[in-house]
């Protein structure tokens, strides 16, 4: 899907619940009970969002996949998002028994994986109550001009050698 089908399909306000995720091999045998977080690894705000949900994910519940990386392109490739030039945020839950994976962009994604923090978190839940329509444009803007705002890094840093197989390759 081009990045001007997905705007307009974003425009037209269509479901950003997405079934039936295909990935690569090792994406989808990751062992883990919650999801991948497909991030931007040379983006210094996404990496301060990585590092601020290893610190407090408990529980392990999330694992992540930089865009730049095999994993995470084949995600972003399965939703229809260009791997190159993402527009949005990607969370990929791991398939329960009766459903297949579903994913999920945006603010739905972030909202959806900090509730799953679990404690405190939790009370961010009512947000969804907010229309898309409100909450997207807001993250558009801030992803949009996320390297001008926070800065770009030259390549993606390593994860802590304690942290690495939360990491896909």
């Amino acid at each position: 899907m081009s990045r001007e089908t997905e705007r307009e399909r974003l425009r037209q306000g269509l479901p950003r619940e997405r079934a039936g995720v295909a990935g690569h091999a090792s994406v989808a045998s990751a062992p883990g009970p919650g999801g991948i977080i497909v991030f931007d690894g040379v983006c210094v705000l996404c990496g301060g969002w990585v590092r601020f949900l290893l610190r407090h994910d408990k529980a392990g519940r999330y694992r992540f996949a930089a865009m730049q990386g095999r994993a995470g392109a084949d995600l972003l490739t399965a939703q229809g998002l260009d791997p190159k030039d993402p527009v949005s945020f990607l969370l990929v839950e791991d398939a329960q028994a009766d459903q297949p994976r579903r994913a999920w962009t945006d603010s739905d994604a972030v909202l959806r994986v900090l509730t799953g923090l679990g404690g405190l978190w939790r009370l961010l839940a009512p947000l969804r109550l907010l229309p898309r329509a409100l909450r997207d444009p807001a993250y558009r803007c801030i992803a949009r001009h996320r390297y001008r705002l926070f800065g770009r890094r030259d390549r993606c840093p390593l994860p802590d050698p304690a942290q690495a197989h939360r990491f896909l390759p």
